[in-house]
């Protein structure tokens, strides 16, 4: 346990390390997540509560929790739940939800990389399409192992790297700026040897399941763009980085919307993700 901690402070200490935080926390309140959240991707968080079976009385957390879509379905459930996120605005989003409803949950700005909790403190530790943007998976995965109790639940949901989400950050990738020394792409932690390789033998009954959203929100390819381009942070920080390049900026247009024309089949888009669950090892003698 201590070599979890003592490795995240390492690294998450100098200061290259939070201005990409920050750049990353930005980037995700640009736009208009909550609108991808809620129109599109908001069956994902009770998908992964489910597979968890969380039960009232866990102590949950929800890491890269967003809006909070499984940290309200878990509260539903009478669970004790805390939600993290590294972007206060989409916390603050997630609190009204809650609020509305009359659920009452933690929420919490925290680092996926660096969690202010400590060892062994919940019962139930997840994220949703979420710690998959953590830019060091391995640290991010070692933290959702520390915080999680020996014989607890955890549980991941990821695009994969071969599905629609994944294909879309094949596709900016030409026109986005260099990845930062050390960060890994997010969605390989849609796939299942990259998570039990970042798992280890730290885990056990360790299930991974390949399924599809069906997104039914889009007509056409130059919807999905126009939608993705003005809400998804990602796809807004792309096009800032080749603002100023309209020959750039026309051939992403026509890639983004070739790509969504790609995938609709009878009015709607199948977009592939991993969901993985295990059980934090109990300590053995």
């Amino acid at each position: 346990m201590s070599s979890f901690s003592s490795t995240t402070a390492t690294i998450t200490a100098t200061d290259e390390d939070r201005a990409l935080k920050a750049k990353h926390a930005a980037m995700w309140a640009a736009g208009d997540y909550p609108a991808v959240a809620d129109e599109v991707v908001h069956p994902l968080g009770g998908i992964l509560v489910e597979a968890l079976d969380v039960q009232p009385g866990r102590r949950v957390l929800d890491v890269a929790a967003g809006t909070g879509t499984s940290a309200i379905p878990s509260a539903r459930r009478g669970a004790d739940v805390v939600a993290t996120d590294l972007t206060p605005e989409l916390l603050e989003v997630g609190r009204a939800k809650a609020a509305a409803e009359g659920l009452e949950l933690t929420w919490q700005t925290a680092d996926a990389e660096a969690l202010p909790f400590a060892d062994a403190e919940f019962d139930v530790v997840m994220s949703s399409i979420g710690v998959m943007f953590a830019p060091h998976h391995r640290l991010a995965a070692d933290e959702l192992l520390r915080v999680c109790r020996p014989g607890g639940s955890i549980g991941v949901l990821s695009w994969t790297p071969g599905g629609f989400i994944g294909t879309l950050f094949a596709t900016m990738k030409p026109y986005a700026p260099a990845a930062p020394p050390g960060a890994s792409p997010a969605p390989l932690w849609g796939s299942v040897e990259h998570v039990r390789d970042l798992f280890g033998d730290r885990v056990d009954e360790l299930v991974a399941h390949q399924q599809v959203l069906v997104v039914d929100r889009f007509p056409n390819g130059a919807a999905f763009r126009d939608f993705f381009k003005a809400t998804y942070g990602p796809t807004i920080a792309v096009y800032r980085h080749i603002g100023d390049d309209p020959d750039q900026v026309a051939a992403l247009d026509a890639d983004l919307a070739a790509l969504g024309d790609r995938y609709l089949d009878g009015g709607a888009m199948s977009w592939e993700y991993l969901l993985v669950t295990a059980k934090r090892r109990e300590e053995r003698s």
